[in-house]
């Protein structure tokens, strides 16, 4: 029986495992996912869920209630020899070992790109994550706590002064959701008031969110003025060491949150293959999803997601090739299965074609932006065309479902502002009242 190995279980490696189960016949193949994590995130969830507007497990998908017939392995594939057509898996547990077979599916996705900017690596946080969003979301909480039983000073303006840097649809989404989080948050703090709140969104470039049109990013810088928030753009970070924000343009100040959203790159662990990369250490694919080499296509290889360089045959991709994004990933890990599928049965495969339609983004309780050609919708509307689509793009009718249930009981019981800053050492409270022998 042919095996199929799939590298990677996020949006495109969970598409093309789930996808593979309905199309494959009893005993046509084998299929396993090899990632570290139990489960797929919907990125695309992530600022709201950092805003306490969605529950962090609901944003998640994992892949043993949803994968029947592949096999899982916990642990992340180290290296590939796609010359011997084998894999080396470390599990979470236990020793390394070598996994044969005959196609292999890389979709491992991209990880944070980082500048070696001093104090960054030390400092600041991404936004890849559900642990990430989280933890954002426990720290903010967390310093307005501390914020309100400080005087007015340097330390209660550290604590409560945001840096998010990147201003990209990641980037102000997080910006924009952390702002009305906070604006929020200061009815429950007597203590506080709106202006001691500092919100800074750091962008190198000239404007803000390059998928949509410059008269869209403009009202989007508007509106974010209106609401407090700073955005410095054509500044560069000079350092972030010990929490101290230094920019380009002079301008310095204290930050106890620092989020990291300015680009992403390839799994590293393409280094680690005989695979082709391009000069930004993406995997080679023709447009069909398979590898391509320098001399003609590997057999055997195939590839989807934000790790790879597909080409993106609609003619609106950056530099010729599709950009790393829920939308490419999903559908292609979809046509992936197809053609893996039409492989296996000696059929021809497909060609990848997605013209996008639009972009849409949340910036805050009943605030968003659409845009779609020269179509520009902007606040409410946009907002819940923003959750509709998110909503109906979640994995699996039972995670539509409690998605839409949180959203369902904000809207009536209010956002949810519990710290739970405490989980990062649950042992504490046990340890502090045990007793130990003399």
């Amino acid at each position: 029986m042919p095996k199929i190995l799939i590298v990677g279980g996020g949006y495109a490696g969970f598409y093309t495992a789930w996808k593979l189960e309905k199309l494959l016949k009893k005993g046509e193949a084998e299929v396993t996912i090899v990632d570290p994590l139990p489960y797929m995130t919907y990125q695309p969830f992530l600022p709201e869920v950092a805003a306490g507007s969605i529950e962090p497990r609901h944003a998640v998908v994992a892949h043993r209630s949803h994968l029947k017939t592949t096999r899982i392995i916990a642990g992340k594939v180290t290296g590939i020899n796609h010359a011997t057509s084998s894999a080396t898996i470390l599990p979470n547990a236990g020793e390394s070992f070598t996994q044969g077979y005959d196609h292999v599916v890389f979709t491992a996705g991209a990880v944070s790109r980082t500048f070696p900017i001093p104090g960054v690596a030390d400092e600041a946080i991404g936004l890849k994550t559900i642990e990430e969003a989280i933890a954002v979301r426990d720290r903010i909480l967390g310093n307005f706590d501390r914020a309100a039983q400080l005087p007015a000073g340097p330390e209660r303006e550290r604590l409560l002064t945001v840096v998010v840097v990147g201003g990209g649809f990641a980037g102000i989404e997080i910006f924009a959701e952390l702002r009305s989080l906070a604006s929020d948050l200061i009815k429950s703090y007597p203590e506080l008031e709106f202006a001691d709140t500092h919100f800074h969104l750091i962008e190198a470039m000239g404007r803000i969110m390059p998928e949509v049109s410059l008269k869209t990013s403009h009202w989007v810088l508007k509106n974010l003025d209106e609401r407090g928030a700073t955005v410095h753009l054509d500044t560069q970070l000079k350092s972030a060491k010990d929490g101290i924000i230094e920019l380009s343009t002079g301008e310095s100040f204290a930050s106890d949150l620092i989020i990291w959203t300015a680009g992403v790159m390839a799994h590293p662990i393409l280094k680690n293959t005989d695979f082709p990369l391009d000069e930004r250490g993406r995997l080679r694919l023709r447009a069909d999803l398979r590898v391509e080499g320098d001399e003609g296509i590997l057999e055997g290889a195939w590839g989807a997601g934000d790790a790879t360089a597909c080409p993106d045959l609609s003619g609106g991709g950056v530099g010729g090739f599709c950009v790393p994004n829920a939308q490419h990933a999903v559908r292609q890990g979809k046509l992936l299965a197809n053609n893996l599928v039409a492989a296996l049965r000696g059929e021809g495969p497909t060609d990848y074609l997605h013209k996008n339609l639009g972009a849409v983004a949340g910036l805050g309780l009943n605030v968003g932006v659409f845009q779609s050609g020269k179509l520009a919708i902007t606040g409410w509307p946009a907002w819940i065309a923003h959750r509709g689509y998110h909503g109906l793009a979640m994995p699996s009718f039972e995670r539509k479902f409690r998605v839409a249930g949180g959203w369902w009981n904000n809207f009536w019981l209010g956002r949810d502002i519990v710290s739970l800053e405490a989980r990062e050492t649950p042992r504490v409270a046990f340890e502090e009242f045990a007793s130990r022998p003399k």
